[in-house]
């Protein structure tokens, strides 16, 4: 598969599993949506839509967003993922993206040693995690993937 055919079908599959967390699976009734990894921000700006009515806090270690869709004050948090999003624990968020993968095993596995468990530790018993890296933990119950998605490609947990 070609990069350009891998990048697609990743985009495609995290566009299908938020559209159906926001539309089928149901999310906690309160609670931010916490974008971990912000990039240029498309999908962030795709959580605006999906979620008008929740706070959407976005990490990254540096703010390369498109100019309309950069997160305003307090909603962007600056530095590396893995200091600053301990700061978020306990702040019971409602939903979590994650996709801060690099397509290197080697810093993939780094980033492994702890997504798991910001992840768990931002969300709210019942919150749902989304990435595009498998996330690991005692917490998280693996949902079932979406048909349009292929094996290992993207996925879906609740807090338990």
């Amino acid at each position: 598969m070609s990069r350009l055919d891998t990048f697609i079908s990743r985009m495609s599959a995290q566009r299908d599993i938020l559209n159906h967390v926001a539309h089928d699976l149901g999310l906690p009734p309160e609670g931010a949506i916490l974008e971990v990894g912000l990039g240029n921000g498309r999908t962030y700006s795709h959580l605006r839509q999906l979620f008008p009515d929740r706070r959407i806090v976005a990490f990254d270690r540096a703010l390369n967003a498109h100019r309309t869709t950069l997160p305003q004050g307090d909603d962007f948090v600056l530095g590396e993922i893995n200091e600053t999003g301990r700061n978020f624990a306990g702040s019971e968020a409602a939903l979590v993206h994650a996709d801060i993968g690099t397509g290197y095993p080697e810093s993939e596995a780094v980033i492994m040693s702890w997504l798991p468990q910001i992840v768990a530790d931002m969300l709210q018993s019942g919150g749902v995690a989304v990435s595009g890296l498998s996330l690991s933990h005692p917490q998280l119950q693996e949902l079932q993937r979406l048909p349009t998605v292929e094996e290992g490609r993207y996925h879906m947990y609740r807090k338990i």
